[in-house]
Parts: C-alpha cells; sequence; structure tokens
C-alpha cells in the first residue's frame, strides 16, 4: 500500500464512529484562554459570505467546532447533529460555525446537503486551524474540536475528540451553564 492510500485510510478512519482515545494530537485550548480573531470565507445555505469571529460575539457567545473532512461519515453526522440543535442554540444566544480545511465549493455544497442550511461552515486555514490547536497532522487539516467562546473572546468550554459523541450535547450544555451564570450577576 502506498503513502498516499495509506493517508487516505487513516482520513477515512479519522472521521468514522469508532472509539479513540484522546492522545496529545487532541489537545485543546483550555478554559479561560483567549481565542484569537480570525475572518474567513464561510457558506450558509450554499451562499458565501465574509466569518468574523469578532463581528460574531457581538450578538453573543459562539460555538466553534472544527472537523477535519466535509462528506465523511463521522463528519457528517456531527453536521447533522449541530444542524438539528441550531435551533436550540440560537434560542440560548448562540451562533454555530464549522471549520474545516475544505475548499469552499466543497463546503457550499456541505453547508446545503448535510448542515441543512442551519449554520455555517468556513474555510480553516493552516494559521486558524494551529491558533486553535486543533491540527490533525497526518491529514494537514483539523481534528474534530468544539469550543465555546464567550462575547469577551475567552473560551468558556472546549472538547477534543474524534468520536462525535459528546460534542453537540457538551456545547449545548456548556451554553446553558453560561447563561445561567450570566443571568446571576
Amino acid at each position: 500500500m502506498n503513502f498516499r492510500r495509506s493517508a487516505l485510510m487513516l482520513a477515512l478512519a479519522t472521521c468514522s464512529l469508532a472509539p479513540v482515545a484522546a492522545s496529545p494530537v487532541l489537545a485543546a485550548l483550555k478554559s479561560g484562554a483567549k481565542a484569537q480573531d480570525f475572518t474567513t470565507q464561510a457558506v450558509l445555505g450554499g451562499k458565501p459570505f465574509t466569518f468574523s469571529l469578532k463581528k460574531a460575539l457581538m450578538d453573543g457567545p459562539v460555538v466553534l467546532y472544527f472537523y477535519p473532512k466535509a462528506f465523511t461519515s463521522g463528519c457528517t453526522i456531527e453536521a447533522n447533529q449541530f444542524a438539528e440543535a441550531t435551533d436550540e442554540f440560537n434560542a440560548l444566544g448562540a451562533t454555530v460555525i464549522g471549520i474545516s480545511a475544505d475548499d469552499i465549493e466543497t463546503l457550499k455544497k456541505f453547508s446545503v446537503e448535510e448542515c441543512r442550511s442551519k449554520f455555517a461552515v468556513a474555510v480553516g486555514s493552516k494559521a486558524v486551524i494551529s491558533a486553535y490547536d486543533a491540527n490533525l497532522p497526518v491529514m494537514g487539516g483539523s481534528n474534530r474540536t468544539t469550543y465555546i467562546i464567550a462575547p469577551d473572546g475567552t473560551i468558556i468550554w472546549s472538547h477534543s475528540s474524534l468520536n462525535v459523541k459528546g460534542h453537540v450535547p457538551g456545547a449545548l450544555a456548556g451554553i446553558k451553564a453560561w447563561n445561567k451564570a450570566m443571568a446571576r450577576k
């Protein structure tokens, strides 16, 4: 088996539902860290636009989730789960955006077919993926890492696992807890 085929097989396995133990490759920024601002190409419902984290945070917390590759099994399941939960996230005042190293043409299709035109997906440059400690060196893209970023730019929750379980329910619980804490202030 040649190197390219081996890398492709590993990439496909990465997005599967098989349980995968956390490792240093799956490290994530911790709560309390400052999220780096970025602007990138994004798509919602197949329509491109420019996404700015700074601007999105003006409307409330942002659920920023990195995923390895559009249209792979695990990434499709995760996109479907976020699509199903987007109305609840929005009702809680949060914006959801997915990020991968995929090109904009792939994301146009993915945003309609798998994200169900419910939330935006964006192009993740190497710099953005690195800034969020979401590197997946084997594929040259991003691992599966989800962050909740408060309006002040502080990371308040993170979860990094190649397994899709835990990302959406954890992010929902994190947003609910943050809202409850803000209501007490």
